[in-house]
């Protein structure tokens, strides 16, 4: 799953227009920015110029999955019986095994001389030797029809860990991604970070289909790995900065909901078609190349331009978006935005250390990190479950997905309503019911239905976890505190692959295992305080009194006097 940016509730400001007297007042971006048109042609034009990228998310997240997974069912290759039906190879070559998945070894073959076994037409039996594969296996193509790495290279029995391995080295790639890109982005723009992010994506993942060992597979992936999750959220964030304050939850919330529920979902089909691992891995890499005709589509960040001190470039950015909208900014607000740039106080900077010192916001720091690794990792292991669950891979697989768009709109729609704990510890616990209950009900559709609810709960509990943590976090640490707790949800996603590998030992045991850390998700959030309804904390005092004021049952919409709120504003996007 993705990380999202999100609305925070601070007192809304009341917006310039032409006919206000500004002689006295500041004028800020938010107030430039609505007077040049709030919501208006320029803003649908980049709401759909997100597409691509999501898409583009998507293929760096989810493809090696079906570039590598292995039919569950597989056993020995024996050459000299190529001849015979699949079903006569099986019965005569591979020997029972009662304990066994499907009946037979999936690992050993009768040790014999077929050719004269074939001859002489004797049958073998459980007193025959056995051996290990040596002439590779078979695989299951009702399961996985088309070639992959693992069905290539062997990566079963004794290499079948190789799979749980690639895919952890592809998320070591996202923690370095966040740190390279980022100081691409702030050194060099927004726009620049965006193509970097896919052009990495696109020569790591085109290359990766050359490769020839689980070294050099391994290697591209990790290179793939740095292109998620900024090969859209920069193009995401970027947008969001010319939307006015207004309408940015409808932005953080329904591109995401449609375009990236659409690309996750088509996935599936689009392997299909492409029939071959090598084929998956030219499409989905290849499409990131187009990122390279962003600067001719996409205008740089404003917000970033007038950290740079590059006022007029900001300002010429603005004044275009009203040209397009047909609005008209007002010269006497530009000379006054002018003059509240020059007059702006640079804040100093706090270094999130201070979270760490501090008994009371220490406690809920680390106890919101180890929710979100709760989060990523029971989100990834049922992406990654969906192979083991008795059921069509692919159409699974797009079931599971598609629970991405209800569980954005409702976030979007009752966060507010219920808060942030009961939500998320409501929908933490029912993630935990369902997950163990897929490890039981006996596979098949059953098993697929769990599945799905269980990744719809999850789903909702990340999508407020990402908020949540911005909401309770002091200003000054709001920014680097938000993004320590994504990194320490993306080096939690490195152990959830062979948390799915366990599956080899105990069918049942990587769902228990993931239901068991939902169940610790919901616990932990009790810890956590309330955020809904209230003003974010400007100050570290601010914060911990939050903190001490929390009650266990303060439902926001079970109060009899709701707190007023006003304007929803991200403060992701005071970034530099």
């Amino acid at each position: 799953m993705e990380d999202k940016v999100i609305s925070e509730k601070i007192p809304s400001k009341n917006y310039i227009s032409e006919k206000d007297d500004i002689s006295n007042g500041e004028v800020d971006y938010d107030q430039l920015l609505s007077s040049a048109g709030e919501f208006g042609r320029y803003q649908w034009f980049l709401f759909f110029a997100t597409f691509p990228f999501y898409i583009f998310g998507t293929f760096s997240y989810y493809s090696q999955i079906f570039m590598t997974e292995p039919s569950q069912n597989h056993w020995c290759w024996v050459p000299e019986l190529a001849n015979l039906s699949e079903h006569d190879r099986r019965t005569l070559a591979i020997p029972s095994d009662s304990d066994g998945r499907f009946g037979y070894s999936q690992c050993t073959v009768y040790s014999a001389n077929w050719s004269d076994v074939l001859i002489s037409g004797i049958k073998p039996n459980e007193s025959w030797p056995t051996e290990s594969c040596q002439n590779g296996w078979e695989f299951d193509k009702t399961e996985i029809p088309y070639p992959t790495v693992s069905s290539d290279w062997g990566w079963v029995c004794d290499k079948d860990s190789y799979q749980a391995t690639a895919q952890s080295v592809l998320f070591l790639g996202f923690i370095l991604g966040g740190f390279v890109v980022g100081w691409v982005a702030d050194k060099f723009g927004r726009v620049p970070a965006a193509v970097f992010a896919n052009i990495i994506g696109c020569i790591a993942g085109v290359a990766s289909t050359f490769t020839t060992s689980f070294l050099e597979f391994s290697i591209c992936r990790f290179f793939m790995g740095m292109s998620y999750d900024n090969c859209m959220m920069m193009i995401y964030l970027l947008v969001l900065e010319f939307v006015a304050p207004k309408y940015r939850t409808i932005i953080a919330n329904l591109p995401f909901a449609i375009f990236y529920t659409l690309g996750v979902s088509s996935l599936p089909w689009i392997s299909l078609a492409c029939g071959h691992w090598k084929t998956i891995g030219l499409v989905t890499s290849s499409t990131m190349a187009l990122a390279i005709f962003t600067p001719f589509i996409v205008p740089e960040s404003p917000r970033w331009l007038l950290s740079k001190g590059r006022v007029d470039e900001a300002i010429n950015k603005l004044i275009k978006i009203g040209e397009v909208n047909k609005k008209e900014i007002p010269s006497k607000l530009i000379e006054q935005f002018k003059l509240s740039i020059k007059s702006e106080k640079k804040q100093k900077s706090v270094s999130s250390l201070e979270l760490l010192k501090r008994p009371v916001l220490r406690k809920i720091f680390i106890t919101m990190c180890v929710v979100y690794m709760c989060c990523m990792i029971v989100f990834d292991a049922l992406v990654r479950s969906v192979g083991s669950l008795g059921f069509d891979f692919f159409l699974s697989f797009t079931l599971v997905s598609l629970t991405e768009f209800p569980s954005l709109v409702i976030v979007a729609f009752v966060l507010d309503l219920t808060g942030r704990k009961w939500l998320t510890i409501i929908s933490f616990s029912l993630c935990c019911i369902f997950s163990i209950a897929t490890a039981f009900v006996g596979g098949g559709l059953q098993s697929v239905l769990c599945a799905v609810v269980a990744r719809f709960f999850v789903n909702i509990s990340t999508n407020t976890s990402i908020q949540w943590a911005a909401e309770m976090l002091p200003t000054p640490v709001r920014g680097s505190g938000t993004s320590i707790v994504h990194i320490c949800g993306y080096v939690a996603t490195v152990i959830s692959p062979y948390i799915v590998y366990l599956e080899t030992y105990i069918v049942w045991l990587p769902l228990v295992i993931v239901g068991s850390l939902a169940g610790l998700g919901a616990i932990l959030a009790f810890i956590l305080p309330e955020t809904a309804r209230r003003d974010m904390p400007q100050t570290f005092e601010e914060a911990e009194e939050l903190i001490r004021d929390q009650k266990l049952f303060d439902i926001p919409f079970l109060e009899k006097k709701k707190r007023e709120t006003s304007g929803h504003v991200n403060s992701s996007f005071q970034m530099s």
